[in-house]
């Protein structure tokens, strides 16, 4: 890497004289990750789905959400870099934010891709010993949670994340990769990224528990009532969307819920 020049996660290179000091972020899990390395005062705008921490609400300026943003209030707030995601924002929203600043983009498919972003983010934004703390505790996180799976056995799932029309994660995306470290075998692997589903596509993949998402759709116990009939001899399980689907930071909560959730199976 020469000096200055940074790599993002598309292989687009981009050039600073120094870090940049006004972050926008439009990925909820990236806020999230940029105020964990210490950069909550280089923020300047978020989406209105950044939640964690909470009370970035109050105190920084919301420009939109993944996938409407307002152009204008963006580039009223000067920033030298903004943050996107392949998966939550659009190709049209990045080239046309391009015109403003850089355009940071991150893809996530893996843990390991996830790691890589950390520490492209601990350089970026000269946050490398913060970057490696957390890529430490995740690792010793990861490597634990790992030993308490290893014996647990395989359980055929679908994860579930919309609803008319049903919705479930297919592989290619960071949701089917937690299922698999989770030893939950993914029915709709050969699908890639988020198909739809019938209920006779579901009753033939005969999965053996039902993972409802809290997000993007938030599925309640009644949604889950209505998929019993087709579904009897399935265990349907009511998930934090957030932990399966949210990268950076995150995944360290994330590992000791998947404890919890896998010991709650019957």
């Amino acid at each position: 890497m020469k000096k200055n020049i940074f790599t993002d996660q598309l292989g687009t290179e981009h050039f600073f004289e120094k870090a940049p000091q006004r972050i926008i972020s439009l990925v909820p899990s990236q806020t999230e990750l940029l105020y964990d390395l210490g950069l909550e005062a280089y923020i300047v705008g978020i989406t209105k789905f950044c939640v964690h921490p909470y009370h970035l609400k109050s105190t920084k300026i919301k420009v939109g959400g993944t996938k409407k943003v307002h152009y204008e209030k963006i580039r009223l707030l000067e920033p030298d870099i903004i943050i996107c995601n392949k998966e939550e924002n659009t190709k049209e929203i990045v080239e046309k934010l391009s015109e403003i600043c850089p355009v940071w983009v991150t893809d996530i498919l893996t843990i390991d891709d996830n790691f890589q972003m950390i520490t492209d983010f601990g350089q970026l934004f000269n946050r490398r010993v913060e970057a490696r703390k957390w890529n430490d505790k995740l690792a010793f996180a990861l490597s634990n949670f790992k030993q308490f799976i290893h014996d647990k056995p395989t359980i055929k799932t679908a994860y579930f994340i919309w609803k008319n029309p049903y919705m479930v994660a297919g592989s290619n995306n960071y949701i089917h990769e937690l299922l698999q470290l989770n030893r939950f075998e993914n029915v709709f692997r050969a699908i890639t990224r988020y198909p739809e589903v019938s209920i006779a596509q579901l009753s033939d993949a005969n999965p053996e528990v039902i993972l409802l998402s809290s997000e993007p759709y938030p599925f309640k116990k009644e949604d889950g009532y209505e998929l019993q009939p087709d579904l009897s001899s399935a265990q349907i399980i009511l998930v934090d969307g957030e932990m399966f689907s949210w990268y950076g930071t995150r995944l360290l909560k994330a590992l000791e819920y998947f404890k919890m959730v896998r010991s709650s199976l019957k």
